[in-house]
This record gives C-alpha cells, structure tokens and sequence, in this order.
C-alpha cells in the first residue's frame, strides 16, 4: 500500500468515525424520550467498557504484550488517568445527556448539541495557557468567531428563546476541554486503548451510584430504547473510537485529521434534519456555518500562518 493510498483511507475512516459521532447525537436525542439521563450514561459507559476488552486484548497480543502491566508504577499510572479522565468523562456526558433531554419538541437538539458540543475543539488551546502554551492569534480570532456564531445560533429568537439545553450542553463542551487536556496529559503515559476503557469503567460506575440516588428508570421503557442506547455504547464509543485510532495512525497530517474528526458536528445537523426534520433559520445557519469556520480555523497549524506572512514580506521586499 503506498503513502498515499494509506493516507486516503486513514482520512477515509475518520470521517466514517466522526459520522458515527455525529448520528450518535440523534440517538441520544430518541433515547432521551425514555431512558434518563444518569440511567442512559451508566448502560452506554458499561456496555462501551466492555465492548473495548477484547479489543485490547487482541492488540495486545498483536504486540506481544501482556494484558495488564506488570509494573506496579505502570498500572498506577493507568487507573491515575482513568480515575481523572473517567470524572471528567462522567461529568461532561451527564451534562450533555441533561441537555440533550432539556431541549422541547421544536429545537433543533441534534444539530444544536452538536455543534455546541464540538466548541471544546475551540476552547482547549484556550485553556492550555494554564500549562504554559501560547495561543496563537489566529486560534483567538476563532474563539470570538465562535461565540458569536452560537450567539446566533442561541439567540436567534431573542434570549428567551435560549434553551436550557444549550446551557446545558455549553457546560458539557467547558468540561470536555479539561477531559481532552487530561488525556492528551496521560495517553501519552499508558496505552491509549485501555485509558479509554477505564474512564467509560470509571463513568459508568459514578453515572450508576447518581442513578441509585436520583432516578427510578422503568425498565420497560429503558429496554424499548435499546437500539438507541446500543449505538451509542457500541458504534459510539467502541466502533468509533477504534476508526478514531486507526485512522489516525494512517494519515499522515495532524491537521487534516483533526478537520475530518470535526466534522462530526455537520453530521449531527444533517442527520437531525434527515432522521428528526430538524430546521434551521437563516439566522440560526449563519451561526453554524460560523461555529464550523471557528471550529476549522483553530486546528489549523500556526507555521501555516507564519508561512503566508513570510511570502507576502518577501513580495514586498521586491
């Protein structure tokens, strides 16, 4: 297979892993109508946790390496970033969940959670200066780009028509910033497959002792949802996450799989205008074309900028 052929279909599979993502918000929405929403996240973080097992199992037989760690320091390491990873996790997709529910009949939730979700592409570089990383000017224009689109898409019909849902799903996207920045943080320590496996073990079990404490599912009903719930836990977390890791691995810029896998929220518009009629204003769609531009602009790489710069100095200096 040559570099190039490789390359197409590691892109190829990221966006196959960021359409599942992106239908998952359509299911999310379905099963919200029955199944609450501690109840919704301990099923799909239990069943994805299990789900990712044999997986890891077969890469690691792949790699001739032992199931678990055999260094007291590694395993440490390893339940430390599913611990961390898995609260951020837990606190983040409950959030999501809530708002997802919390939207009424006529708002677009899928389309609108979507793209309110994938504002944590944006706000990460943002929170990375508490590291010490510098935000480049170009990732600060995307930030302001980005808050007025979702004023416009929020806002469209004055701030009483601003839903609790995006309240909601906004703090989601805040909380997912520090999940993203603690597994940039950790999986570079430990296997990557298994520190995803152990934060979905980790949410399931918080998600299971706030479902004990506040929800009283009617089981029925749960089970009436279960292709919803099964998408989500299998084709969300376990399928998607696995493209995610493949795909990366085969292509061969950063940056373009970063724009493949952020598509995930245009595939949450239209798979809620296709599979829930979902519709948008004008005034609302400017302000999703906004967000994605914003969206877009921050993971493009600052040499690319800096590269513009230098030629348009150099055709000056003729």
């Amino acid at each position: 297979m040559t570099n190039r052929v490789k390359n197409l279909k590691g892109n190829a599979l990221l966006v196959l892993a960021a359409l599942i993502w992106g239908v998952a918000f359509v299911a999310q929405d379905k099963a919200a109508e029955v199944v609450p929403t501690f109840t919704m996240n301990t099923l799909r973080s239990f069943i994805a946790s299990i789900v990712l097992v044999p997986l890891i199992a077969f890469m690691q037989k792949r790699k001739g390496k032992p199931f678990l760690e055999k260094e007291p320091l590694e395993r440490k390491k390893l339940w430390t970033g599913g611990l961390v990873c898995g609260i951020f996790l837990c606190i983040a997709a409950n959030f999501q969940q809530f708002g997802i529910a919390a939207y009424p009949a006529d708002a677009a939730a899928s389309g609108r959670s979507g793209f309110i979700t994938a504002m944590y592409v944006v706000l990460v570089p943002i929170f990375g200066l508490a590291t010490g990383k510098i935000v480049p000017h170009h990732v600060r224009f995307g930030v302001i780009l980005a808050a007025v689109g979702m004023g416009l898409l929020c806002l469209s019909g004055g701030v009483n028509r601003l839903y609790w849902g995006d309240l909601f799903v906004l703090c989601c996207a805040f909380v997912y910033t520090f999940q993203v920045l603690a597994i940039d943080k950790y999986a570079r320590l430990v296997d990557g497959l298994k520190l995803s496996c152990l934060q979905f073990l980790v949410c399931g079990v918080l998600s299971a002792v706030l479902m004990l404490f506040f929800e009283q599912p009617n089981w029925a009903e749960v089970l009436s949802a279960w292709p919803y719930v099964l998408y989500v836990a299998v084709m969300s977390s376990g399928v998607a996450y696995t493209l995610q890791i493949i795909g990366q691995g085969m292509s061969e810029n950063p940056t373009v799989a970063s724009i493949c896998m952020s598509l995930e929220s245009v595939f949450a518009m239209i798979a809620g205008a296709i599979l829930m009629h979902e519709r948008f204003t004008a005034r609302e769609g400017i302000g999703v074309i906004m967000m994605f531009a914003a969206i877009l602009l921050s993971q493009m790489p600052e040499k690319w900028f800096a590269f513009r710069k230098k030629t348009e100095k150099q055709k000056d200096s003729h």
